[in-house]
């Protein structure tokens, strides 16, 4: 089917995510991918995109790595499916044993077992792994002795995804006003991430626990980076104090690394930046390379022995592709990769040049403001207006004619892209952020 055929397809019956679809069937010339390999689209015009974020920062090693494809392929060959309800497989075991394994504070022999991320449960996607760890934790304060225990602290600006319960624990407002009938109450506090936003964000986390020590069942934080905010940077000491505060009146601290963890950050997990192990840990996007929808959320051993007993205590919730046996052959195959390939001392080699190319964008070319990076992660702030300005777009087209895939958030320009990226094509990407924010910054 000719390109003009799809794309009229397209605009008569795809809705969009996050895109206003008035204007996009209007005016949008939409990119036709065809193909992707390595860290490039191709589309059916037969041009080719450096794909900058990772295609919504799922593709952390880059499109297709050939590893990933055969573990798939050879999965597909014996079990596709099957449900995890009452029964077990070998993608779904192994995989639990390998991530208990790599968690935070997994080899250290000072932490008491309880403490310890032993357990995996299963999901499709960062928001559900998110979803799953409130209920976690709200289930476990009911049925242990704290049935006050039902409001969670969280950040302005975070995003913790998209169903109703993920979407209450967010603080991202253009995501959440229109829902607010159907969201249920949270403590926002400021975010680290703002001016001066340090000590005041954790002055007000430790005055909600003090506050009401008997009705917060946790904390949940991004740590280190909040992504969609417009990748917001903070310091691991946040997480460490804020850890500390949960720790002194007992109650659990979430960490949704769906964007920061599996080497984004040049750590496995962004809370090891920080040397802290949390209650809860939500993983999505990099676990399964961009192949298929796959999340996990990793418990420590003491709220999963809070679900057993009586039949009334077990955690009722699931997913039907929950732990699909797919999804968890390709997994092993990227924990696999990131041994063998030494992912993270990649993000280690390459991130001070992230960070310098971003420094010298905001000294040198006008508008620009807040440089910063953390590990793969470099952003950019092109003068105010914050997620509905349009300057980020203006940079998009100029990236897009420099053969640049460079998705901006509002005013906010920045790169994710395969952790994997050969110096090369990181150095093109560099270039091209850079002569592109030339352009619109000198337009």
């Amino acid at each position: 089917m000719d390109r003009a055929t799809l794309v009229g397809l397209d605009k008569q019956h795809v809705w969009h995510p996050y895109t206003a679809m008035e204007q996009y069937i209007a005016k949008t010339d939409p990119l036709v991918v065809v193909r992707a390999e390595g860290v490039w689209l191709h589309d059916a015009d037969g041009q080719r995109y450096l794909d900058a974020n990772g295609s919504w920062w799922v593709s952390t090693l880059g499109h297709r790595h050939p590893r990933l494809v055969h573990a798939l392929t050879e999965q597909l060959g014996s079990l596709a499916h099957v449900s995890l309800a009452g029964i077990t497989h070998g993608p779904a075991a192994r995989l639990g044993e390998e991530l208990t394994a790599i968690a935070p504070g997994a080899d250290r022999a000072d932490v008491p077992s309880g403490q310890k991320l032993s357990r995996v449960f299963y999901s499709d996607n960062g928001s559900t792994a998110v979803e799953v760890a409130i209920k976690m934790a709200a289930q476990y304060w009911a049925q242990n002795g704290r049935p006050r225990r039902t409001r969670f602290i969280t950040l302005t600006g975070a995003f913790h995804g998209e169903t109703i319960g993920a979407t209450s624990v967010g603080g991202v407002q253009e995501f959440r006003d229109v829902f607010g009938p159907l969201l249920f109450d949270v403590v926002h506090v400021p975010s680290p991430a703002e001016p001066d936003g340090h000590a005041r964000a954790l002055a007000q986390v430790k005055a909600a626990l003090a506050a009401d020590p008997d009705g917060i069942a946790g904390v949940i934080l991004e740590p280190v980076i909040q992504g969609a905010a417009g990748m917001w940077m903070s310091s691991p000491d946040f997480v460490r104090e804020v850890r500390e505060a949960t720790r002194a009146v007992d109650t659990f601290l979430i960490a949704d690394e769906v964007f920061t963890g599996m080497g984004r950050t040049g750590a496995r997990f962004a809370v090891d930046l920080a040397g802290v192990m949390p209650d809860l840990l939500c993983l999505a996007k990099a676990l399964s390379g961009g192949l298929l929808p796959f999340a996990a959320t990793l418990a420590s051993e003491r709220i999963f022995q809070g679900f057993l007993g009586a039949k009334d205590r077990a955690l009722y919730y699931g997913h039907s592709y929950c732990g699909n046996p797919l999804g968890a052959a390709v997994a092993r195959e990227v924990l696999a990769v990131y041994r063998d390939e030494d992912v993270l001392g990649q993000v280690q080699r390459k991130a001070p040049r992230v960070k310098a190319a971003f420094e010298r964008m905001a000294a040198t070319l006008p508008g620009l403001v807040r440089p910063r990076a953390v590990g793969m992660v470099g952003a950019v702030d092109l003068g105010g207006g914050g997620y509905f300005a349009d300057s980020g777009w203006r940079v998009y087209e100029a990236a897009r004619r420099r053969g640049l895939y460079l998705r901006p958030m509002g005013n906010t320009v920045y790169i994710a892209p395969a952790l994997n990226i050969p110096d090369a094509d990181l150095d093109l990407l560099l270039a091209g952020v850079e002569d592109s924010l030339r352009e619109v910054a000198a337009g």
